[in-house]
C-alpha cells in the first residue's frame, strides 16, 4: 500500500514559513490596520544609589520554593 502524503521536506517547511512571514508583514503593513496595543508595563524599581542591586521580590522567592529538596 502507498502512502497518498508525500513525505514532508526540508523545502517545503522553508516555503511555509517565508509565505507566513510575508503574509505577517503585509498585513502588518496594510493602510487602516488596528494597531497592536502592547500590554502596560509596570514601573521599575529606581536604582539602588550605593550599589547592589539584588532583591528579594515575588518571582524570586517562587524560584528558591521550587529548588528545596
Amino acid at each position: 500500500m502507498q502512502d497518498s502524503q508525500p513525505k514532508p521536506s526540508r523545502r517545503g517547511f522553508f516555503f511555509g514559513a517565508a509565505a507566513t512571514g510575508a503574509a505577517a508583514a503585509a498585513i502588518v503593513a496594510l493602510p487602516g490596520a488596528p494597531a497592536l496595543q502592547q500590554a502596560a508595563l509596570p514601573e521599575p524599581k529606581p536604582a539602588p544609589e550605593k550599589g547592589g542591586g539584588y532583591s528579594l521580590s515575588e518571582h524570586v522567592k517562587r524560584y528558591y520554593k521550587t529548588t528545596r529538596i
